[in-house]
């Protein structure tokens, strides 16, 4: 099967991330500013994640099949489209209600139009021998996307506000972040357009969908063992990704660092995405793969250790910023490297979407209880002790998904 443009991967990669910009992205780098300027408290906007992630998870079972019937580019550019459309109602400082309703309606355009038919063009991509590649470039280049975002979105939040950051008001807080909410709705809108008209595979068309998805697929996917790894191995690695929302908080609560620094701090992070993102798409396809997924779980225990051990205050400031390098390395390994061992783990290509709304629909649980969990150590145990409870939360899931990864490792792993 022929392999498609690199262009074809570019607006992959900007789609992926993009997606992500309103609900996940700018919550990630400006925390504390999301909860000032919407009046929320941890617990609050973790349930707007559970929320999202209430929606998700149906969504994602039932939009895997529609992956292998439609094509990718069709069901990403309107999931865009719709995702943009809400930040509408977001730029408007909406009630608690309202902002847990449109975290629903997220949940909706983000995931039922847009996972699997990700997941899938990046199969497609990477062909037979690249898959380490793809979603390697595929998770680093969306992490650059975000890093990129965040920088923009930080110099157009400090332009507005100046010199002035801690003594503004909540009126001009929310001036400020407002420019930043119109510039991502702007983007996103502009990346479906050019996914619509470009993002075309041709001829691979026909091979890659199929009429119909009856229970004889769905139960042949589910006899997989890998698929059953894989749901574990994601449950635990996502657990992971999702305490990296707290690292800009930990900044400015722990570390005593301001709000312009806790937002560099999360634009840091998201820096350290694509650089390990595109670290591993250069390396992985050359070792064992499986192998590299476990390694990245071992970092994020290491570094839940680090972070949750109290030794991380404000005059060991070298100390914080290993920690931060070793969960971004693990988290993000993980997240380019999970949907990558598919191939070796022989789920067939045209039943990708059917295979990714099964495994995510166990594999991104923690949408659901992760926010309101780290959010009640946060609020029940204020300061330092709250955040080591997050972190010890981080060591326990790596561990049971470093195991599971390297059953994984054992079973599907061949030496050549």
């Amino acid at each position: 099967m022929k392999q498609p443009s690199w262009y074809y991967l570019v607006l992959l990669i900007l789609s992926g991330e993009a997606v992500f910009i309103l609900p996940f992205v700018l919550p990630r780098i400006f925390r504390p500013t999301v909860l000032e300027v919407f009046a929320l408290t941890n617990v609050q906007i973790g349930l707007c994640f559970s929320i999202y992630g209430l929606v998700a998870v149906p969504s994602y079972l039932f939009g895997g099949p529609l992956a292998d019937k439609f094509p990718p580019r069709k069901l990403i550019a309107i999931a865009l489209w719709l995702t943009a459309l809400g930040g509408l109602l977001f730029a408007s400082y909406p009630s608690l209600i309202a902002l847990q309703i449109l975290y629903g309606y997220w949940g909706f355009t983000t995931i039922f139009l847009f996972w699997a038919p990700m997941i899938k063009a990046t199969r497609v991509w990477g062909g037979d021998a690249s898959q380490g590649k793809a979603f390697g470039f595929l998770d680093g280049g969306r992490g650059l996307t975000g890093f990129l975002f965040g920088l923009l979105g930080v110099f157009i939040f400090s332009l507005i506000m100046g010199n002035q950051v801690s003594d503004a008001s909540l009126k001009e807080s929310q001036e400020a972040f407002s420019f930043v909410i119109y510039a991502a709705i702007i983007i996103i809108s502009i990346i479906g357009l050019l996914v619509w008209i470009f993002m075309k595979v041709g001829e691979i068309e026909k091979d890659i969908l199929i009429e119909r998805i009856s229970f004889t697929e769905i139960k042949s996917v589910l006899r997989l063992p890998s698929v059953w790894l894989l749901m574990i191995i994601i449950l635990c690695a996502y657990v992971g990704y999702k305490i990296t929302d707290v690292v800009s908080q930990f900044a400015n609560e722990v570390m005593l660092y301001d709000q312009v620094e806790a937002a560099q701090v999360g634009t840091f992070l998201q820096f350290l995405r694509p650089a390990t993102g595109i670290l591993v798409g250069f390396l992985v396809d050359r070792f064992k793969i499986t192998f590299w997924l476990f390694l990245s779980l071992v970092l994020c225990i290491v570094a839940g250790v680090l972070f949750s051990s109290g030794l991380i205050v404000p005059s060991t400031a070298v100390l914080f910023l290993i920690a931060v390098v070793l969960i971004a390395m693990g988290v993000y390994a993980a997240r380019a490297l999970y949907f990558g061992v598919m191939k070796k783990g022989k789920i067939p290509l045209v039943l990708t979407g059917t295979a990714v709304g099964l495994i995510s629909l166990v594999g991104y649980t923690p949408d659901i209880f992760a926010g309101p969990a780290y959010g009640y150590f946060l609020d029940a145990y204020p300061g330092e002790q709250g955040y080591q409870y997050v972190f010890w939360m981080l060591t326990g899931f790596s561990f049971v998904g470093a195991v599971a990864a390297f059953i994984y490792y054992r079973l599907f792993e061949t030496v050549k």
